[in-house]
C-alpha cells in the first residue's frame, strides 16, 4: 500500500489558527427528532425501552444523528487518520419528539500527545451547542478525536492481530439470557431518596458485534462519509484525501475501517471495529434503563478506550458514586464502564442523573 500523508508543521499551524473559530456545519443526517428518526436510533443502539414511543421523548444520545461534528467529523490535516475518542454531553432538558435542533460548532482545542499507538497524536476537540427553534440551548457536547499517521501506526504495530473470538453454545445462551432479562425501570419512578452510594446498575449487554449490527447503527446514525455512486465521487472531488483506493483500485472513505479487516490492519488496528459513538450511546442506554421515565440524564462523559472488534461482546456496567441535593434537585453521579469478554475496559465514563423526590 502506498504511503499515507504525515503530520506537517505547516498543516498543524494552519489548523491551530482555527481554534475558537466557527466550523462550517456539514449537512446532518436528520434535521429533527421525528418518530421515525427516534425509532431508527433506538433500534440502531439496541434500546428497547418503550418510553421513547409512549412518552414521545427522544433518547438523549440521538444528538449524534443530528450533527456530524459532535459525531467525530474533523477538519484539517488532510490524509491523517481520525480516531474518535469520546464525548462529554450536557443536557439542559429532556429532548422531545418532533424537535428540530441545530448544532453550532467551534474548534475548541488542539493538544499534542505522545502515543504508543502512533508515536505522536493530535487530540482535536470540538464544542457543539444545540439550539432549538426558539434559539434556546437544549444541550452541549465536546467531542474529541485523535489524529494519527496511518503508516506510523501500522509500523509500530502496538495492537497485534487477534484471532476471532469463537462462541460456544453456552456463551450464546448466556448472552441470550442477558437480553431476555434486561431490566428497564420504565414508568415506576426511581426516586432520589431510595438511591445509595455503592448501588450497582443492572448491566446491559451489547453484541456480539457483527457487520450486521454496525449496519443497523449506521441506519440510525447516518455515518460521516458513507456515500453512494455519484455522491461518493462528488465527496472525493471536494476532499481528495478521503478517497483511499481499495483492493480494486476504487476510492472508498477511511470509514471502512469499521467493516474492512485489511484496511483496519493497514492503519495499525487489529481488525475492523465499531464506531466510537456507539459505545457512548450504549452507556447512555444503561443509564436511561436505570433512571426510569421520570429521571433526566444531565451529563454523560465517555472516553472510548480500546478497540471493540468485530466478534466482541460488551457488558455495560455502572454504580452510584455520589448522591447530593443541588438547588433542590436530587443529583446522582454514576461511574460507568464497558467491558469486553476478555475483561478489558473498552470505554469508561461518568454520568449525572436528576431524579424526582419521593412524594410526601
Amino acid at each position: 500500500m502506498s504511503a499515507f500523508p504525515t503530520i506537517t508543521p505547516e498543516a498543524l499551524a494552519a489548523l491551530r489558527a482555527r481554534i475558537g473559530q466557527p466550523v462550517r456545519r456539514p449537512e446532518p443526517y436528520i434535521e429533527a427528532a421525528t418518530r421515525d428518526a427516534i425509532r431508527h436510533w433506538a433500534h440502531g443502539i439496541g434500546d428497547r425501552n418503550a418510553v421513547w414511543v409512549e412518552r414521545r421523548l427522544a433518547p438523549p444520545t440521538i444528538l449524534f444523528a443530528l450533527d456530524r461534528v459532535v459525531s467525530g467529523y474533523v477538519g484539517g490535516l488532510p490524509g491523517i487518520h481520525a480516531m474518535y475518542a469520546g464525548t462529554d454531553f450536557r443536557w439542559r432538558r429532556s429532548l422531545r419528539e418532533g424537535e428540530r435542533l441545530v448544532g453550532h460548532s467551534i474548534l475548541l482545542d488542539l493538544e499534542e500527545k505522545a502515543s504508543t499507538f502512533a508515536r505522536r497524536a493530535i487530540k482535536q476537540t470540538y464544542r457543539t451547542t444545540f439550539v432549538d427553534e426558539t434559539g434556546a440551548v437544549a444541550a452541549e457536547g465536546d467531542s474529541w478525536c485523535f489524529r494519527t499517521e496511518r503508516d506510523t501506526a501500522r509500523e509500530r504495530a502496538k495492537y497485534a492481530a487477534r484471532p476471532p473470538h469463537i462462541y460456544g453454545a453456552d456463551d450464546v445462551a448466556r448472552i441470550r439470557e442477558a437480553y431476555a432479562h434486561e431490566e428497564i425501570r420504565g414508568a415506576t419512578p426511581r426516586v432520589f431518596e431510595e438511591v445509595k452510594v455503592g448501588d450497582v446498575l443492572p448491566e446491559v449487554v451489547k453484541g456480539p458485534l457483527t457487520v450486521t449490527s454496525i449496519i443497523a447503527f449506521v441506519q440510525g446514525w447516518g455515518s460521516l462519509y458513507v456515500r453512494a455512486h455519484g455522491l461518493a465521487f462528488d465527496l472525493f472531488e471536494r476532499h481528495p484525501a478521503l478517497g483511499i483506493p481499495n483492493t480494486f483500485g476504487v476510492p472508498e472513505p477511511p470509514e471502512r475501517v469499521h467493516w474492512d479487516e485489511a484496511f483496519a490492519r493497514a492503519v495499525g488496528v487489529p481488525g475492523a471495529y465499531d464506531y466510537g459513538p456507539e459505545r457512548v450511546a450504549w452507556l447512555g442506554h444503561l443509564v436511561t434503563n436505570w433512571m426510569g421515565d421520570d429521571g433526566m440524564l444531565a451529563r454523560l462523559n465517555v472516553q472510548v478506550r480500546r478497540h471493540n472488534l468485530i466478534g466482541d461482546t460488551t457488558w455495560c456496567r455502572g454504580r452510584v458514586t455520589a448522591a447530593t441535593v443541588r438547588d433542590g434537585q436530587g443529583e446522582v453521579t454514576l461511574d460507568l464502564q464497558a467491558v469486553n469478554q476478555r475483561g478489558e475496559i473498552i470505554a469508561r465514563g461518568v454520568a449525572t442523573v436528576v431524579l424526582p423526590h419521593r412524594a410526601h
